[in-house]
This record gives C-alpha cells, sequence and structure tokens, in this order.
C-alpha cells in the first residue's frame, strides 16, 4: 500500500482495466490524482473461480500497479490479505476515501452489470461525486450498437461483422471486402492430424511477485476448481505482447485452416491463446487486429487465417458485448427451451467415459484454457442435449475459464452455446450427433463408446440425444427453418427406430439424474 497525503481524484482501475489508455487515466492528472487497485474476496468468489484465473488477475494486477508508479503514477494498492481489506469494491472505496481525502472518485465503466448496479450508489453513500467514463478499448459502445439494433428484425453477428469491417476499413477494399468475400469461414473447419508441428504458446516463468500470488492463492482457495502448475501465463505487458507477436510468427499462417480442429493431447494446436491477455487490458483489440491484417498484406499468412482472427475479435467480441449491454440484466435468466437438469459432476471432475468431454474438461482444470470449439461443440453441445439448466451452465464457464468475463461469457452461453433466448443472438441451436465431433477431431477411436452406434448401451450419447433434444423439443424449434431438414428425417424414421433412439436417451439422462457413470 502507498499511503499518501490528500489528492485531487482518487483513480480506481478494475482488475480487467490493465491498460494506460483507460479512458480514467487519460482524465487524470499524474501529479494531482491518485490511483487505487484493490484485491477483494467478494471478485474472487461470487463465483468461485479457477485458481489459475485468480492468480493471473492478482499477479497482472500487481505489474500494472508497477507499471503506473514507473510511469509516475501515486497508487495505492490493497492487496488481498492487507490489515482492514473489507473484501468488496465499495468497502475499499470507502477506505481510501478517509485515508486520502479525495475531492471526487474517476473510473471507467465496468464490464458487468451487477458491478455497474453495485457503483450507483456510491455517490450518495460516499458523500463524493463518482464519475463513471465510457471504456474506449471496444470498437463499438453499448450506445452505438444499441442504435445498430433498433428496428432490425434480426440481431445477427454477420451483419454487424460486416459493418464493423466498414467503420474500421480492416480487410477492405474501399467498399469492397478483401478477396471479394466477407467470411472464409467454409475453409475453416479442417481437422487436424497429429504429425503436424504444432507449436506451443509462449510461457513465462513466474517472478518472485507472481510466486506470491501462487502461495497467495493456494492457501486462500485451495477448495476452488482447477490447479495452479503448472503456471505460465503472461501478467505484463510486454510479455503478453510478446505472446502475440510468437503467435503471429508461428501459428497465424495455420490458426484458420485448423481453428476448430481437435486432437487429442493438444491443448492448443494453432490458436494465439491471449484472450485472456485481452481481456484483462492488456493487449488492445485494434492493435491485434492491424497487426494481423499486415501479416496478410506482407504475405506471411493466408486470407481464410487472417479474416477468421479478425472476424472474431472485431465481429464476435465485440457483438456479444453489444448483445450483453442491450439485453441485461433480464437475460441472464433466459430459459427458453426449458432446461432444468442440473449440470453433471463431470464438468468438475473430468471423469466421464465420453473421451471428447473428458479431454475438454481434464484441460480446462489443467490449464483454465479450451478452445471456442472444445466450449461450443463439446461441452456446451452434451449439455444442451441433456436440457441442462443454462444458469447452471454459464456459472460453470464463468468460473473455469480465465478469459471468462460475464460480458463475454453469459451470450455465449445463453445465446450461441444453450439456445437459451430463444434465438435471438444464433439462428439455430448448435447441435451435433457424434459425427461432427469425429468428423473434427482423434477423440472418438480412443472413447469407450462407439460413434458409429446409433443406440444401444456402447452408442456414442451424441447420438441418441441429437434426436431425443430435436423430439422433446419440437414446440420450440420445428418452425426454425434452419432445422427443417433433421425435423423431416426424424419424422421419416420408422417408429420403432425413434423409439429406439428416446429409448436410449432416456437411459442417459437416468445415468445422469442418478449420477450414475455416462
Amino acid at each position: 500500500m502507498n499511503e499518501t497525503s490528500d489528492c485531487r481524484k482518487l483513480v480506481l482501475i478494475l482488475g480487467d482495466q490493465l491498460s494506460q489508455d483507460m479512458s480514467s487515466l487519460k482524465r487524470a492528472e499524474r501529479k494531482q490524482d491518485q490511483v487505487l487497485m484493490v484485491e477483494v474476496m467478494e471478485e474472487a468468489t461470487y463465483v468461485r473461480h479457477h485458481k489459475k484465473k485468480i492468480a493471473f488477475l492478482f499477479s497482472a494486477m500487481r505489474h500494472f500497479a508497477q507499471e503506473l508508479r514507473d510511469a509516475g503514477w501515486a497508487v495505492d494498492y490493497v492487496e488481498l490479505d492487507a490489515p482492514g481489506n473489507t473484501g468488496s469494491f465499495k468497502g475499499e472505496i470507502k477506505r481510501a476515501a478517509q485515508r486520502l481525502s479525495p475531492e471526487g472518485i474517476l473510473l471507467t465503466e465496468p464490464g458487468e452489470w451487477r458491478v455497474m448496479e453495485g457503483m450507483h450508489s456510491w455517490q450518495d453513500d460516499l458523500g463524493l461525486p463518482v464519475e463513471i467514463l465510457s471504456d474506449q478499448r471496444f470498437m463499438c459502445s453499448p450506445a452505438e450498437f444499441r442504435a445498430w439494433a433498433t428496428g432490425r428484425k434480426q440481431l445477427r453477428m454477420e451483419n454487424f461483422y460486416q459493418d464493423m469491417r466498414r467503420k474500421t476499413g480492416l480487410l477492405m477494399d474501399g467498399q469492397k471486402p478483401v478477396g471479394g468475400k466477407w467470411n472464409f469461414d467454409a475453409e475453416n473447419r479442417k481437422p487436424a492430424k497429429a504429425d503436424l508441428f504444432m507449436p506451443s504458446p509462449r510461457r513465462v516463468a513466474p517472478d518472485k511477485i507472481t510466486k506470491e500470488v501462487l502461495d497467495l492463492v493456494a492457501n486462500r482457495f485451495a477448495d476452488h476448481f482447477g490447479s495452479l502448475d503448472p503456471f505460465w501465463f503472461a501478467v505484463t505487458r510486454q510479455d503478453a505482447e510478446a505472446a502475440f507477436e510468437e503467435f503471429l510468427e508461428t501459428s497465424l499462417a495455420n490458426f484458420g485452416t485448423y481453428q476448430d480442429a481437435m486432437l487429442q493431447g493438444e491443448k492448443f494446436l494453432y490458436h494465439a491463446v491471449i484472450s485472456a491477455y485481452l481481456n484483462a487490458g492488456l493487449l488492445d483489440a485494434l492493435t491485434l487486429c492491424r497487426k494481423v491484417e499486415t501479416a496478410y498484406l506482407e504475405g506471411k499468412a493466408p486470407l481464410n487465417a487472417v479474416e477468421g482472427f479478425i472476424r472474431q475479435i472485431l465481429g464476435w467480441r465485440e457483438y456479444v458485448r453489444g448483445i450483453y449491454w442491450l439485453k441485461m440484466p433480464d437475460y441472464a435468466t433466459k430459459n427458453a427451451l426449458e432446461a432444468h437438469r442440473p449440470l453433471p459432476d463431470f464438468y468438475w471432475t473430468g471423469k466421464t467415459r465420453m473421451k471428447c468431454v473428458a479431454e475438454a474438461v481434464t484441460q480446462t482444470l489443467e490449464e483454465a484454457y479450451a478452445h471456442h470449439i472444445q466450449r461450443l461443440m463439446v461441452t456446451g453441445n452434451f449439455a444442451l442435449l441433456a436440457g441442462v439448466d443454462p444458469g447452471e451452465v454459464h456459472e460453470w464457464y464463468l468460473m473455469v475459464y480465465a478469459d471468462a468475463y460475464e460480458w463475454v461469457e453469459l451470450p455465449n452461453t445463453i445465446g450461441m452455446s444453450q439456445y437459451a433466448d430463444g434465438g435471438l443472438l444464433a439462428s439455430k441451436p448448435y447441435i451435433s450427433s457424434g459425427n461432427y465431433i469425429n468428423k473434427m477431431s482423434d477423440y472418438c477411436g480412443a472413447c469407450s463408446y462407439d460413434v458409429n452406434q446409433r443406440t444401444g448401451e456402447r452408442a456414442c450419447p451424441f447420438n441418441a440425444l441429437y434426436w431425443h433434444f430435436l423430439d422433446r423439443n419440437e414446440t420450440h424449434l420445428r418452425n426454425n427453418p434452419r432445422l427443417g431438414q433433421p425435423y423431416a428425417t426424424w419424422r421419416k424414421m420408422a417408429p420403432e427406430k425413434q423409439d429406439q433412439y428416446r429409448s436410449s436417451a432416456e437411459a442417459i439422462l437416468g445415468r445422469l439424474d442418478q449420477q450414475g457413470e455416462v
């Protein structure tokens, strides 16, 4: 903690605002104002975050505090175990105001609805003016997104993405997209083979600060999900930027082609693994997109890889944030398919006979990371097919991934993964039988189940659950134009075959309900 005399303004920097480009810092005066950063139990435990996620954020916060001091800022930093730590933002703001006697509070808007709601009472409670500025790290503000959404019958990401390409000029040739197409996703669905060269994300050895944080987390959060070892995340801007540069050099060229692929024992393939750094503020979204675009212009990466990367950040990331602020707080409780089954225990342990789910969950336990297809088409797909309560699925994703903040995770789960918003975000439920997983991975060959068997004890559970999902949700989904073909196939099936699918699926669901082996 840095005890300081009276200050003009107290500038609160949150744990996912680790950038000197924050609007609050740009407004503040180094010689007169004081930065406040706090580690609070309330934020570490409002859901039981992965140990690695807590360690990453606390260490990155401590390193950023030092970065600010080196840049000439006075920083009042409250560690989790500091004497008198109240455990909440409000409590620590109040204590800091008593210590420092500021004339007012200055901050950049938080990324999560619940935090923003709590801040609305601060001015009255503290008796100080509280100024909340917009977060200018994003390329589309909530107000801009609301204006874009107004009057539209459908809020489709692809339309938003094209408008954002025009706005930023990324991969544009005048008013037309470079390469003559907006989207090269059709070229980005190839399965990978184990004999490919697989680069590994840049690993950073823990320094003294990080080791102290790891000890803290091991002691204070021992019962939280996940492993602390090995801990190799970048926790400084310099190391995060170096990790991204290494991705540009070693992985970007193959990122697009294999971005949907899954392989046993290969946790990262050609993915950048920088989303935790980006969402915490160590990297800047537009800068990343510009660098990837430059790689294409210099002939270092093909268009399908570059467009795919830019679409994830400029398109999807900005889009889900817009949906979040447009639809909260009601969005968090959506459950259009009326799914209420508890989350299976194997989401916490990885102990399941389904090889694909076991790989994804075990990797998540170890690394606080899984790539988007593992999340969407393995763990998310199974939960949707099994009728798991989307609120429980949402909380699980929020807990277990180092890059998960509610603004990005909630729409991805409620809208994209679980179709709980009834189609606001996604045009259809993202479901598949075991065939898709078999096509995109090598999991099925090592699985206890047989992906080629449709029903029965040894059949891949995804197969029967797929048809059972369509059958039980027909009243909700039968008019969805993108499900016309599956429903036509289901209706043409012999009644005996339909009954076989139903009985196989019900046996699986019965084992889930009894916490039996699946």
